[in-house]
């Protein structure tokens, strides 16, 4: 028997042990899209959300994330990418046929916007839930401003089938596969993806420049070159998304989230909620006026926390996502550090999905010790480094404290790697998993493949801003999703169930007792769940 500590050799040999290579084909992947509902000229709509989608707040597949203006589209877990991709461009048809002569913006970073104000907040309705979700909004608007809360990005779900669990833990640890030994082992797996997630961006960033709009007033030492008319970008730069521009939050530098156990990550995240922020108290909720947030804390609910990958657990009506992993365990992962592709109408590529399997699988059969703060800094100093210049042939990392460039550290990386997608192509019976190891290996050896540096070669050339490529995207994507075909669901199910979700928000809006107030002061007041996973 080996133990948890094991060699990569050693925990490979594992995975090729024929009874748990047969659990590999269940992988379940799901998507979570995000992207802005543009006009035809590229400025961000001030329409609502159409009502022939169903309502944001009760509808599986469609809904709003921070405006009214950003769609996201959402897949439920399923093993066969092909499955997945099918999905979500019915989604993607069903919407193009249903927002009229708006466009869906096909990038990351957002579309020309004038102005913040100029950013509807996401309305759900007139329940409590729905209020409070909206509120959530308002929150972020006033702590962040509401131009990062436009930035659209693609979550990949990823979860191992029990059966799985149950082959890999037996043979590898001697353990029962329950919540306590599968959520270890989750964690193991999430603490090698913040070691190695610099990659994520470098491989898959597509965001090296910006619309002026979004910076407009605001200062950064960021050395900003132009182009075109008011195009702004790094010459370097992978991911602008994953940047200090972008999804980043001061005050959550200091929580120390701790993703060595599961009672410690909870613990920490917590801790949080319930911290009060001197920056926030400016936003207090006073007696007689509009709420501003949810409460003061560095963190208003759990979701505030960015990350570039979470621990989940689906939740029930009103649920904590702590209390939900405290109880069951995770159930999966949610990766969080991809761009939206350009150059896929659905944001995301088949291979990126094969891809993503073999990095994920990889994470968890490489050893992982727990991390100190110190190696957490490291993982975070990195990936920031990446999102900003990680096509500077000068950029170094580091690895343990030791200097390391992307391509020495690669090189070892995908070594492994191709040996976990060999696996995934013997237990899939093809060689996908390897093909598509291949295709991004070159991206390393040479990053002028990479989205990013595509992406720039092409406004550079032609001296184009960055927003009319992307309507010119946007106008090509509705011809081509207006003229496919339905794949996997038919419009008349889509119709049927835009229907049922407005029938479920009504129903939630009558059945409503309580004032508001008293809905959310019974929500924070809720006792967590103590029940920890050790």
């Amino acid at each position: 028997m080996t133990s948890s500590l094991s060699s990569f050799a050693d925990r490979l040999a594992v995975l090729q042990r024929s009874e748990v290579r047969a659990t590999l084909p269940q992988i379940k992947h799901g998507v979570e899209r995000e992207t802005l509902r543009i006009n035809a000229d590229g400025g961000l709509a001030q329409t609502p959300h159409n009502g022939a989608l169903g309502s944001a707040l009760t509808h599986d597949f469609i809904t709003t994330d921070f405006s009214e203006s950003l769609l996201e589209f959402i897949t439920p877990p399923e093993s066969d990418p092909n499955v997945t991709l099918e999905q979500l461009m019915d989604v993607h048809k069903f919407v193009i046929e249903n927002i009229g002569e708006e466009r869906l913006w096909p990038m990351s970073m957002p579309c020309f916007i004038n102005g913040e104000d100029n950013i509807p907040i996401a309305n759900y309705g007139s329940s409590n839930v729905a209020k409070m979700k909206s509120l959530y909004r308002v929150g972020l608007k006033n702590r962040y401003g509401s131009m990062m809360q436009a930035i659209a990005g693609v979550h990949f779900n990823f979860s191992f089938p029990e059966a799985f669990w149950q082959q890999w833990l037996s043979n590898m640890e001697g353990k029962k596969a329950d919540k306590h030994s599968i959520s270890d082992a989750y964690f193991a797996m999430i603490r090698n993806y913040r070691r190695f997630c610099w990659l994520i961006p470098y491989l898959f960033g597509a965001s090296p420049a910006i619309c002026g709009s979004f910076i407009k007033d605001k200062k950064t030492t960021l050395p900003f070159e132009r182009l075109g008319k008011g195009t702004l970008y790094l010459p370097y730069a992978t991911s602008l998304r994953m940047s200090d521009l972008g999804y980043t939050n001061s005050e959550q530098a200091g929580l120390n989230i701790c993703y060595n156990q599961m009672d410690s990550y909870i613990s920490s995240v917590r801790k949080a909620i319930n911290t009060p922020s001197e920056k926030y108290q400016q936003f207090e909720n006073q007696a007689g006026e509009a709420y501003r947030q949810l409460n003061s804390n560095v963190l208003q609910i759990e979701n505030e926390l960015y990350s570039p990958i979470r621990p989940k657990q689906p939740t029930l009506p009103l649920e904590k996502p702590t209390d939900a992993l405290a109880k069951r365990g995770v159930n999966y992962i949610e990766v969080r550090a991809l761009d939206v592709n350009p150059f896929s109408k659905i944001g995301i590529k088949k291979e990126q999905f094969y891809f993503l399997d073999v990095f994920l699988t990889y994470c968890l059969v490489a050893p992982s010790e727990n991390m100190s703060q110190q190696q957490y800094a490291e993982t975070e100093s990195n990936l920031k480094a990446v999102v900003v210049k990680g096509r500077d042939p000068e950029l170094t990392l580091r690895n343990d404290s030791e200097v390391t460039t992307i391509q020495q550290w690669s090189k070892s990386l995908f070594s492994e790697m191709a040996e976990v997608a060999a696996v995934l192509d013997e237990a899939n019976d093809c060689t996908l998993y390897s093909q598509a190891l291949e295709q991004q290996k070159r991206k390393v050896e040479d990053s002028s493949l990479t989205p990013s540096a595509k992406l720039l070669e092409m406004l550079l050339t032609e001296n184009k801003d960055n927003g009319l490529f992307g309507v010119e995207l946007a106008e090509k994507y509705r011809n081509e999703l207006i003229s496919a075909d339905y794949k996997h669901y038919s419009k008349e199910l889509f119709e049927q169930l835009a229907k049922e979700s407005i029938e479920k928000q009504q129903l939630k809006e009558q059945e409503d007792s309580l004032s508001f107030e008293d809905f959310l002061a019974d929500y924070f007041a809720a006792p967590q769940s103590n029940y920890l996973i050790k």
